[in-house]
């Protein structure tokens, strides 16, 4: 079975690649800028440059693969401890960083002879928007914050293939915890310089998930052949960021009693705060109807494995 991963570089792609190719799978992972790191592919796991402009120049990888994975977008939070602000600019590249690698991928998709039987495309729990204690399945409505938006549009730029019979599954992720990325090794080096506290008044709901199970989500949704949709790929145990705050101090013996308020966050990054200070108690209701095992429900298990590794 051919897969082909966009944006397999990223967090969840590095880890689906490991996941795949030692199931023997032929992936062809789809990377913008083929620099040392991304050349040092797993093996079995092939490289190609792609563009959202030239899209001749790869059209024939999408030609006759069985499933796309379209997991492309820059960071949220950009990859420094701090994250940078959200200047107009900034939220343009994050935008088009999805949008527009969403529409190349579905024209290629259109123009295949062959077309896929399966597309997922990556998008996240923003999508609903802040949603305090409200349980969140994926029969909710977006929201109408920037996230939110961006969350829209960047799963209607591939809503096209649906026309030619293409199935789309849209994973809506949470905080993915991981020791690879992701904002877990930051809060990690905040823990353990002993300024680890929750994030405003703590009240927002974190919907984690260990990247164990993204992949497993992943494999399971490949596997389905009937799933459409949205798809909430969040731990069944969602915790409020005081909850968090608290199990993460304790799985590494420091202090959590360090909040950081509201306005000094603002102050800090500015409107990218967001990301912290509000959340979504979202479950997943479609993973649980399918009977998806979690590995990790549970939020120490899942930090205390992720720092033992």
């Amino acid at each position: 079975m051919r897969v082909i991963i966009a944006g397999g570089t990223g967090l969840f792609g590095r880890a689906l690649q490991k996941n795949l190719a030692g199931d023997g799978y032929e992936i062809v992972v789809l990377s913008r800028n083929l620099d040392g790191k991304n050349e040092k592919s797993i093996a079995g796991v092939k490289i190609a440059r792609w563009s959202t402009t030239e899209l001749e120049s790869w059209r024939g990888l999408i030609d006759g693969a069985d499933i796309v994975i379209n997991l492309a977008g820059e960071n949220l939070a950009g990859e420094r401890f701090l994250p940078g602000r959200w200047t107009n600019d900034k939220k343009q590249k994050l935008r088009s960083s999805r949008v527009d690698a969403g529409r190349a991928i579905a024209r290629n998709i259109a123009a295949a002879e062959v077309k896929p039987r399966l597309l997922i495309q990556a998008s996240a729990v923003g999508f609903y928007g802040p949603r305090e204690d409200e349980e969140v399945t994926e029969s909710f409505p977006a929201g109408d914050d920037f996230l939110a938006k961006l969350c829209v549009d960047w799963e209607e730029a591939t809503e096209d293939i649906e026309r030619f019979g293409v199935r789309r599954i849209i994973l809506r992720s949470g905080i993915v915890l991981s020791g690879e990325g992701g904002p877990l090794p930051r809060l990690i080096k905040q823990y353990r310089l002993f300024a680890g506290g929750s994030f405003g008044g703590g009240d927002q709901y974190w919907p984690w998930i260990h990247i164990d199970d993204v992949v497993g989500a992943i494999r399971l949704l490949m596997e389905d052949q009937d799933t459409v949709g949205p798809v909430n790929v969040t731990s069944p145990t969602p915790v409020t960021n005081r909850q968090f705050s608290k199990e993460l101090g304790r799985v590494l013996g420091r202090p959590s009693f360090w909040p950081i308020p509201t306005f000094a966050l603002k102050l800090l990054v500015g409107e990218v705060s967001v990301v912290v200070l509000e959340g979504q108690r979202a479950v997943p209701e479609k993973l649980a109807a399918l009977g998806y095992e979690f590995k990790y429900s549970e939020l120490g298990p899942a930090l205390s494995d992720i720092l033992s590794r």
